[in-house]
């Protein structure tokens, strides 16, 4: 070609995180360890298919008779199934009907239909985020137009919450603004509030008048889902409108089929009739239906008891497997006599936790050791296993050593 109308085009910045799968592949150190990407592994380093995945799959290959388009809502047991493991079965939300869910290409397309929504059909402008937060949703929300502010979140020094100073700052978030939060595992620092930070939380959104937005991706990760789903059901007792997007990537093991959702919760029926027209408007243009293997393999499972019993019992495995890599990872660093308190990280829940190792202590154990962590310090500990853990902590005690 002579001439090209990309010539001007420059190379974008790498991701944060998921170039290090890229760097991860190319590296050649036969005992590398991904603590990066955020996938759940099993101890032999695999991500797993869930059994109760494989079962429901098989019965939609025997029993599928079509592949029209689902509705740009998607299939409303879907949607229904979705709003029970939110809210519980029985909750007014679901028995008044003021819920309106959409199913959506994976946790990272309903924030992108949430974000749309309320730029397009609230005129929201300015969204809040914890500082820190997951690193793509500043990008999500402003691809929808949103300005994207944070409140403060995590004290490093104390691994903890700064909750006074999170409050007073939600306390001064405008009317009419949204504010998104985690509603448990928190991403990146495996920190959630108590019951009564949430309450207090709940409490600002009443009284301030802004929107809340919850990302719901690990439910199942930190405790019992339900116990996980404290803060969705805490704003839906309160009587307030907001959005919540969740995933079935983690518990549910389906990241490749993007399988996800956003539910929107309203005063009444007819409010949330209204809210999902429009809601189907921004999909519309966006997607227009979504991808059904994922849904339909949730719905599956979740229609069936027997079905249902098994995948918690995996998604519990899953959960008990991640604390005891905590707990192994903070005995055997003090087993290879490192004297800094890694106790903290028993205390978190989740895949993730912030390390408090340097970014230039992780640059060195990659380039040492070829282990993989975000340069933050951010550590997926499912990453972790019973293999390698010898090998890891030797390597985090001789950089800490300096």
């Amino acid at each position: 070609m002579s001439s090209s109308p990309f010539a001007r085009v420059e190379q974008a910045p790498p991701d944060p995180i998921l170039s290090l799968a890229d760097l991860f592949r190319q590296e050649t150190n036969p005992k590398k360890v991904n603590l990066g990407v955020g996938i759940y592994l099993n101890d032999q380093g695999v991500n797993p298919v869930l059994k109760a995945v494989k079962q429901a799959e098989k019965l939609l290959l025997e029993q599928e008779t079509t592949k029209n388009y689902l509705g740009m809502d998607g299939d409303p047991d879907y949607g229904r199934l979705t709003q029970h493991l939110l809210f519980g079965a029985d909750h007014p939300v679901v028995k008044d009907k003021r819920a309106a869910t959409l199913h959506t290409p994976g946790g990272t397309g309903a924030l992108r239909a949430g974000g749309d929504f309320l730029r397009g059909v609230l005129g929201v402008k300015t969204l809040w985020v914890s500082d820190p937060t997951w690193p793509n949703h500043k990008g999500v929300f402003n691809a929808a137009g949103l300005d994207v502010k944070t409140y403060p979140y995590y004290d490093a020094a104390a691994n903890q919450i700064k909750f006074s100073e999170m409050t007073a700052a939600l306390a001064k978030i405008p009317a009419g603004d949204a504010v998104l939060f985690h509603a448990c595992c928190h991403n990146p620092t495996g920190i959630d509030p108590t019951t009564a930070q949430w309450k207090d939380m709940v409490a600002l959104a009443a009284k301030g008048g802004w929107i809340p937005f919850i990302d719901f991706a690990y439910q199942g990760f930190g405790g019992e889902p339900e116990a996980d789903a404290e803060s969705v059901r805490l704003f839906a007792g309160a009587g307030v409108g907001f959005l919540v997007a969740n995933s079935y990537s983690k518990n549910f093991g389906l990241y490749r089929e993007r399988t996800g959702a956003l539910t929107l919760v309203a005063a009444d029926a007819a409010e949330a009739g209204r809210v999902m027209s429009q809601a189907k408007l921004t999909v519309r243009a966006n997607w227009s239906n979504p991808p059904a293997h994922g849904g339909l393999a949730v719905k599956t499972i979740l229609m069936d008891a027997a079905l249902t019993q098994l995948w918690r019992e995996e998604l519990t495995a899953m959960r008990e497997r991640i604390w005891s890599m905590r707990k192994l990872f903070v005995k055997t660093l003090k087993d290879k006599g490192v004297q800094r308190d890694f106790s903290f990280l028993e205390k978190q829940a989740g895949m993730f936790s912030f390390s408090g190792i340097s970014k230039d202590q992780v640059l060195a154990l990659r380039a040492k050791y070829g282990i993989y962590m975000v340069e933050n310090g951010r550590i997926n500990v499912a990453g972790m296993t019973t293999g390698n853990m010898d090998y890891l902590c030797s390597a985090v005690a001789d950089v800490l050593k300096g």
